[in-house]
């Protein structure tokens, strides 16, 4: 049985680049408003990924995190280049939440089957996942690149299929976004929501298997 697990919000903070820029020598700039930027850059990034999607215009995950960057600085009126080039930088580094070695390396350790599932291209995975100590873990990168589309298309999941020779309801699937959960829910996946902000279910098609506040409880699940 396969556990697929998203990647960014769910393995990686998304919001620890501009959280570690805002603590560095001259980014004050970014000292009261860096939760704001984040979770603008964010949102945006989501949004230009469902709307290119819609329209069929399809740019890599890694593009549409520049330009959602560049939307997110002019609305604070921050046009300085060095902290773009930084919060860049940052974002191909992303901590890792704590919770997701331990959970990763228990399953590893009982001889699971782990990989992921993601928006991000290849290269930028592979960055991202070496640089958090993750990318060994894993048997199979998944990226929506090879498709030029983005989730919850169902043809995202179905790389999980063609990957394992498996079927939907094999497979077990994390993710903090409640749109993927969903996603994947209405795929077949069993789902478990790692709802790590609190948030209330938004009456989505499909609701989670399980929902949990951290990826170590999940674990205890299975």
């Amino acid at each position: 049985m396969p556990y697929v697990f998203d990647v960014y919000g769910t393995l990686l903070d998304v919001d620890s680049a501009a959280r570690l820029a805002a603590s560095e020598p001259g980014m004050e700039a970014l000292a009261e408003i860096w939760p704001e930027l984040a979770a603008k850059w964010r949102a945006r990034q989501l949004n230009h990924s469902w709307l290119r999607t819609s329209m069929q215009q399809y740019i890599n995950f890694w593009e549409i995190t520049e330009n959602a960057l560049d939307v997110s600085l002019a609305e604070f009126g921050l046009n300085d280049t060095a902290l773009r080039t930084r919060l860049l930088s940052l974002y191909t580094q992303l901590s890792a939440y704590d919770d997701a070695t331990i959970a990763l390396d228990r399953l590893i350790q009982n001889q699971q089957s782990c990989s992921v599932l993601s928006n991000g291209p290849p290269d930028m995975l592979e960055q991202a996942l070496a640089s958090s100590g993750m990318k060994s873990k894993f048997d199979h990168m998944l990226s929506v690149d090879s498709l030029q589309l983005y989730k919850p298309d169902p043809a995202v999941y179905r790389l999980v299929l063609d990957a394992y020779g498996c079927t939907a309801k094999d497979v077990t699937f994390f993710s903090s976004n409640h749109w993927d959960i969903s996603g994947a829910g209405s795929f077949g996946f069993k789902t478990i929501w790692v709802n790590r902000a609190g948030q209330n279910w938004e009456g989505l098609p499909t609701p989670p298997t399980y929902e949990v506040t951290t990826l170590t409880e999940a674990i205890a699940l299975m």
